[in-house]
């Protein structure tokens, strides 16, 4: 993907930016019955066997380790441990199109992601501050890779069109638009996957970008699907969610 490097580049991103957020708030925000609540509650009903999670009231740095949270007992708020070596959450239910709207908060250093159909992620990482990013930074669209005879990427991925990232232990926004990849009725792939648009803290980070294949080692292993489940990845450190919602989208013709 194109990376703006100029100034004049840079603002030029700025109008786009908020003709996204505007969009988002429009059309497909309309109708706050038609979200579906993945987390916000006290309880993991829309998830699979979620070994590990457990709510809390609120999640700080650790004064003595910024790899770590200070939690306080409560509700609203998933956390993957102290760790953060668990179980990625699954949904229960299949999704194609969808609208998303999530919050997450990571302390120094950890690494997180969403995948959309449990194959296509975006990254969650603590990248603020970086002036180079790849698609393995957070908000990039993740790179494809290989498991053996080492774990390695294919490539650089898609990497945001601005850095959005705020510093380790503040929450952040992320907002996207997903359209899955569509089959004939052979089963033969007529349509790949996209993003239509991805915000991360209200900036747009993506714009249209199609994915031929599923992103890491996904791509070899896992088949595309039409529908898949939301995957919030817990195993490469502590993170913690808030006000996750799903909406599905109704086709309009043009995706």
């Amino acid at each position: 993907m194109r990376r703006f490097t100029t100034r004049f580049a840079i603002q030029a991103i700025l109008p786009l930016a908020v003709w996204a957020t505007s969009a988002f708030c429009t059309d497909a925000r309309a109708g706050e019955e038609d979200w579906i609540v993945l987390v916000g509650g006290k309880d993991f009903e829309a998830w699979k066997n979620p070994h590990g999670w457990q709510y809390v009231g609120a999640v700080k740095l650790d004064d003595k380790d910024a790899k770590r949270f200070d939690v306080e007992p409560g509700e609203g708020i998933i956390y993957n441990g102290p760790t953060g070596r668990t179980s990625n959450l699954i949904t229960k239910d299949q999704f194609q199109d969808v609208e998303v709207h999530l919050e997450f908060n990571i302390p120094k250093g950890s690494n997180s992601g969403i995948k959309l159909e449990g194959l296509y992620e975006i990254q969650i990482m603590d990248s603020h501050g970086l002036k180079t990013l790849k698609g393995k930074d957070c908000g990039g669209i993740y790179p494809r890779a290989e498991l053996l005879p080492k774990y390695h990427y294919l490539d650089d991925g898609h990497a945001p069109l601005v850095n959005a990232c705020k510093p380790a232990g503040e929450w952040q926004t992320l907002d996207l638009i997903f359209y899955a990849p569509r089959f004939d009725s052979t089963g033969k792939k007529i349509k790949n996957a996209r993003f239509d648009k991805v915000l991360l803290n209200g900036r747009l980070i993506h714009d249209n970008v199609e994915l031929e294949f599923p992103t890491g080692h996904a791509w070899r292993k896992q088949p595309e699907t039409a529908t898949g489940p939301i995957l919030l990845q817990a195993d490469h450190g502590p993170s913690a969610f808030r006000n996750v919602k799903v909406k599905r989208l109704k086709s309009t013709g043009k995706e």
